[in-house]
């Protein structure tokens, strides 16, 4: 499982999934707090059309956490839309023990995979909503034909 697809994961689990996800780590690991968690702004920029010229689009919170697991150089980042500090401070924690080998395999099975399990079987359900409100507009008769 790469990197990506983690952080993907956790980037889309709520709060309370992943304090739950942690309360099962016994014993916690130790870590090192290189910074965070700690929120603040971003200049969002956009380009009309995707290629042509930049713009300011405004300002969004950003909240970022970064750890290390010590005794090792393993550093896990998070950075997280908003201001919720525990979601940063998690993403952190696990990412950090996600490429830890030791705990890789078990962090995996027991957190990663249901959490994209459930993310996908939400997304499922909000496209299949979305599509029972599509209207076809070929189907409407034409008054003036």
């Amino acid at each position: 499982m790469d990197r990506r697809r983690w952080m993907r994961v956790l980037a889309g689990a709520g709060v309370s999934e992943l304090a739950d996800g942690w309360a099962h780590r016994e014993p916690a690991p130790d870590v090192e707090w290189l910074r965070g968690p700690e929120a603040g702004l971003v200049m969002v920029r956009g380009r009309i059309g995707g290629t042509g010229d930049r713009f300011n689009l405004g300002e969004a919170t950003v909240t970022r956490a970064t750890v290390r697991l010590t005794g090792s150089d393993i550093v896990g980042t998070s950075y997280v839309l908003g201001s919720d500090l525990d979601r940063a401070r998690y993403g952190a924690l696990f990412d950090a023990l996600l490429q830890d080998p030791d705990h890789h395999d078990e962090i995996r099975v027991e957190l990663i995979e249901p959490l994209e399990a459930a993310q996908h079987a939400r997304d499922a359900a909000t496209r299949q909503e979305a599509r029972e409100t599509v209207v076809d507009f070929f189907t409407v008769a034409r008054e003036h034909e």
